[in-house]
């Protein structure tokens, strides 16, 4: 079997229908994989699915609602198939000064990213443990290696994640589920351009750091989502995996 091949695989992919999430999509799907993509809007998820033929199966879940998550994960598993494969991607973002950021605004973006993730791992992760496989990976960020501004509950949200990621990996692996992220630094999304849209000094600063010139495409992390659930990675499992064209390697 072709070693990246996620044939009669099905995962999940949360906040799968727009940005970061679509490409991840594209991608497993590239790859074989029967995908659900979760948010909380159904015409954005109906219209992504209708991209893929069927491949694709929207569902309507907001992470950040973890008592519903139980049943979620049961209709995946009767309505598409036991899953295979979990991708964290579900996120939001509020751009403000520290001091100008609120409780709830900070709470919200940590409800989201980690929270909401760590909720939907444990529902997920129990019938991976039972058959013995499975690949869960997290969406962590450039934000968690480097200093930003403005972003205190974001970067805060996804240097958690590494600690989940590292602490999940040493439960999982020897009961053979594998536990992984993603880095991404500055990938063209609308999230991206929504911060840099009405700020030109930090557009300039990001593309100063990059080794790669421009900003990277979803299917750019979207491709090492596939290469870390294949069996390509069977012996890789508590690595964050930075994609982001050597932004954080920069002098």
């Amino acid at each position: 079997m072709f070693p990246f091949s996620l044939e009669n695989q099905t995962a999940i992919v949360t906040g799968g229908g727009t940005g970061l999430g679509l490409g991840i999509t594209r991608c497993l799907v590239a790859a074989g994989a029967r995908v659900v993509v979760t948010g909380r809007r159904a015409e954005v998820l109906e219209s992504a699915a209708a991209e893929f033929g069927g491949k694709v199966i929207p569902m309507v879940v907001d992470v950040t609602d973890t008592k519903t998550l139980p049943a979620f994960v049961a209709r995946v598993t009767e309505e598409v198939g036991a899953p295979d494969i979990l991708v964290n991607n579900a996120g939001i973002h509020v751009k403000k000064p520290a001091l100008e950021m609120t409780d709830e605004d900070f709470e919200s973006v940590l409800r989201t990213h980690l929270t909401g993730a760590f909720a939907l791992t444990r529902e997920v992760a129990p019938g991976m443990i039972a058959r013995g496989r499975g690949s869960i990976v997290f969406v962590s960020s450039m934000t968690a290696y480097m200093g930003m501004p403005l972003v205190a509950g974001y970067a805060t949200a996804k240097t958690g994640v590494i600690g989940l990621v590292r602490t999940l990996s040493a439960e999982f692996a020897p009961k053979g589920v594998r536990v992984n992220a993603v880095a991404p630094g500055w990938i063209d999304t609308p999230m991206l351009r929504k911060a840099i849209s009405s700020d030109a000094e930090r557009e300039r600063k990001i593309r100063g750091r990059l080794q790669i010139e421009g900003f990277g495409v979803p299917e750019d992390v979207g491709w090492a989502a596939v290469y870390l659930c294949s069996e390509a990675a069977r012996y890789v499992t508590g690595v964050i995996l930075p994609i982001d064209g050597g932004g954080h390697a920069s002098f």
